[in-house]
This record gives structure tokens, sequence and C-alpha cells, in this order.
């Protein structure tokens, strides 16, 4: 049975820094790429970032570039997703996913596109 376990999520002020990671059992996903996409109260949930299945190309909404560092270790089946200077805006339920299919050399952000989800940690960023 595959599953991709979240942790890491918290509470944190303004400005903080979290660092969320999900790892994988069940399947090996080294050939897969990797997403971080997060669903705020009242909101669609939406693609935050993403990494090839080499981890040498990453991908990243808008609102979080130059804040958000997506990375992962194929050796432990383990994707992280680095969050600084967090804003209230950034609170949300975060998910890790796994692309549908192998060694897309680009992430996508649709989350079609991705057929593994994991169950989402919280991240609540207070002002």
């Amino acid at each position: 049975q595959v599953q991709l376990v979240e942790s890491g999520g918290g509470l944190v002020q303004a400005g903080g820094s979290l660092r969320l990671s999900c790892r994988a059992s069940g399947r090996t996903f080294s050939s897969f790429a990797l997403g971080w996409f997060r669903q705020a109260p009242g909101k669609e949930r939406e693609f935050v970032a993403g990494v090839s299945w080499r981890g040498g190309r990453s991908v990243y909404t808008d609102s979080v570039k130059g804040r958000f560092t997506i990375s992962r270790d194929n050796a432990l089946n383990t994707v992280y997703l680095a969050m600084n200077s967090l804003k209230p805006e950034d609170t949300a339920v975060y998910y890790c996913a796994a692309d549908q299919s192998r060694g897309r050399i680009f992430p996508e952000v649709n989350e079609g596109d991705y057929a593994y989800w994991g169950q989402g940690t919280q991240v609540t960023v207070s002002s």
C-alpha cells in the first residue's frame, strides 16, 4: 500500500520558518516528480512547489519564490519543503503528492497530474 506521510507542520509567528517532510512508503518514488500543494480555509487547493525526479529542476508558485525551497532525498524516499519568512497568508493544510508518470523532466503544477497524496499537515502563521 502506497503511503505519503507529511510531518513538520505547526504554529509559527510571521517571519518564522518551518521545514515540512514527506516520506513515502510502499513504493519507491525516485523516478517520479514530487510536489507540495496547500489548501487554505475556504479556498481551492493550489500548487506550491514541485521537484523533478532527479531533483535537478524545481518550480514554485510566484507567492513563495525566494522564500520556500523544495528538495528531495531519493535514498530516504523523502521530499522536503523549507519555508522561510512565513506570512499569515501561508496558513493552510500542506499536502505532498507524487506524479502519476515516471521520469517527467519538469514537475507538473496541476494536481490532476499527481496520483498519490498525503493526508496533509497544518501550517498556521500568526501575525
